[in-house]
C-alpha cells in the first residue's frame, strides 16, 4: 500500500500544478486533470485531439461536493447516487466554478461520484473536482485496458499511475442519466 500512497501523493502534486495524469477510475483508464483550471483542461483537449465536451466528466469522491459546481442539486440525485451499484455519471444543469471547456453550451455539467478505490482516494486528497475523460486519441477505439492505452497518450502526459497497471479493469461504462427540475430525468445511457 505505500507505492498507492506514493503514487497518490505525486498525482495530487501533479494535479496542483496544472499538469495531466494517466489514472485509473470506475470505468477504466483515463486522462485527468484540476476540472476547474482552464489550461489544464486545454491540455487534455490537446492531447485528446478533440474539443468533443460530451467525453469530460467531472469526478468527486463525495456526492456531498456537488454543490460546489452545480447551482441545484435535485433531490433524486442523492437517493440515486446512494443507490447505484455501478458507475452512475448526471448531467447537472447550471453549473458553477468550472471553466467553460468543461461545461456544455447549455451550462450542464457531467459528474460522477467515483467509488473506485484509487479516483475516489485521488478526488478526496486533492480536494478538488477532478477530469476523468477516456485515454484514447479522438476517432480511436477506447482501451480497455493500460496496455492498450498508445504511446502517443502515454508520452503526452505528465505523471502515469503505477497502480493497477497491471491488472484488468476493463471498463466498466457508465450510465448517463440527465437530472432537471422537478427530478425529472431522461436517461441518455443505460
Amino acid at each position: 500500500m505505500e507505492d498507492v500512497k506514493d503514487d497518490l501523493k505525486r498525482a495530487v502534486e501533479i494535479l496542483r500544478s496544472g499538469g495531466v495524469i494517466l489514472y485509473p477510475a470506475d470505468s477504466g483508464w483515463g486522462l485527468g486533470c484540476d476540472a476547474t483550471n482552464k489550461n489544464a483542461v486545454e491540455k487534455i483537449v490537446r492531447i485528446k485531439k478533440s474539443e468533443a465536451k460530451n467525453t469530460m466528466i467531472v469526478l468527486l469522491d463525495n456526492a456531498s461536493r456537488l454543490q460546489a459546481y452545480v447551482n441545484e442539486v435535485p433531490d433524486m440525485a442523492w437517493d440515486l447516487i446512494d443507490l447505484t451499484e455501478k458507475p452512475l455519471t448526471i448531467l447537472f444543469e447550471n453549473a458553477k466554478n468550472l471553466p467553460d471547456n468543461v461545461v456544455s453550451v447549455d451550462k450542464s455539467v457531467a459528474i460522477r461520484v467515483t467509488n473506485e478505490y484509487f479516483s475516489n482516494s485521488l478526488c478526496s486528497r486533492f480536494r478538488n473536482a477532478i477530469l476523468f475523460t477516456p485515454a484514447h486519441v479522438s476517432g480511436e477505439p477506447v482501451p480497455e485496458s493500460f496496455s492498450e492505452i498508445s504511446d502517443e497518450i502515454k508520452s503526452d502526459v505528465d505523471y502515469i499511475v503505477a497502480f493497477r497497471r497491471d491488472e484488468r479493469i476493463g471498463r466498466d461504462i457508465s450510465s448517463v442519466i440527465k437530472l432537471g427540475k422537478g427530478n425529472v430525468i431522461q436517461v441518455i445511457r443505460q
